[in-house]
């Protein structure tokens, strides 16, 4: 396969990376001269624009951080959509919003490309260990087409409905995460102020009916478990300002379809709080330490 890896972010380059080691030739470009020359040193074909990357690609990948990039790559007059081989594979990676997932599907669709969204859970170690789970909304033809990529990048692999289908779904697990986060934040906090030990609290509610994955794969409280960023500074991760951009879309979707979702509303303004006391590059654990403030 021809590749074009569009975005070589925190997610992005370890994914694009996934795919040369599979023997695939990929086209990559970011905006960040530091991801380019990582993927570049790596084995990927590091290019100047993004439609000089998709230029002979019969598959391009998209993983941006906001509605409004990928709104930016695949529309108006110099966008994907317009200079790219309309027989290419279009795969947005991106987590961004339903409604606009949909709207660029079907301009995509117009102009003859067939495009499915495909946002992913299992953070910078999943990417880096090719075990993320892919969400995909999109035709099923185009899906199983995409596929064997999808198996090259990840280990769960679910076909969520038609265009939009796999952002819904994301939208709806980021929401319940950052709730999880706080909730566990919370017991955690209130058995210390027990005087109780947090890890053997952690690995006693990880076997009772409060165990969560933040229990058992990514404990906020510094010290419980080994390499999760709680216990690095809470450094790299999965950021505060990205949980609260996803909030975000939970919130801007229930209000589009006059859905009801306040513990999903008090986590956005939670690490809305914690984002402008200056965290909002940290990892979303973090929030653990805004519970105690």
């Amino acid at each position: 396969m021809k590749i074009a890896f569009i975005g070589l972010g925190n997610m992005g380059l370890p994914m694009a990376l996934n795919l040369i080691k599979a023997g695939h030739q990929v086209f990559g470009f970011d905006l960040v001269q530091a991801q380019l020359d990582a993927f570049k040193e790596a084995g990927g074909i590091s290019m100047s624009s993004a439609s000089d990357a998709a230029l002979n690609a019969n598959i391009i990948i998209s993983m941006l951080p906001a509605s409004q990039h990928v709104e930016a790559l695949y529309l108006g007059d110099l966008g994907l959509l317009a200079t790219a081989n309309p027989k290419s594979l279009l795969i947005d990676c991106s987590t961004i919003s339903p409604k606009v997932s949909q709207a660029v599907a079907a301009a995509a669709k117009s102009r003859g490309f067939a495009m499915i969204d495909a946002p992913v859970s299992g953070g910078t170690a999943g990417a880096q260990a090719a075990t993320l789970t892919f969400m995909v909304g999109g035709d099923a033809v185009d899906v199983d087409l995409a596929r064997p990529l999808f198996e090259k990048m990840g280990k769960n692999i679910f076909h969520a409905g038609p265009s939009g289908s796999g952002q819904t779904v994301k939208v709806c697990n980021n929401m319940l995460l950052g709730i999880q986060m706080l909730g566990t934040s919370e017991a955690l906090r209130l058995g210390v102020a027990n005087g109780m030990d947090p890890k053997v609290l952690s690995d006693i509610m990880s076997k009772s009916s409060g165990r969560n994955w933040v229990l058992e794969l990514y404990n906020p409280c510094p010290g419980v478990m080994d390499n999760v960023p709680s216990s690095k500074g809470y450094a790299g991760g999965f950021g505060v300002d990205l949980m609260l951009k996803d909030l975000g879309l939970a919130t801007e979707n229930a209000e589009d379809l006059a859905a009801s979702i306040p513990l999903g509303e008090l986590s956005r303004k939670l690490y809305e709080m914690h984002s402008k006391a200056g965290k909002g590059h940290l990892d979303f654990s973090s929030v653990f330490n805004q519970v105690e403030d």
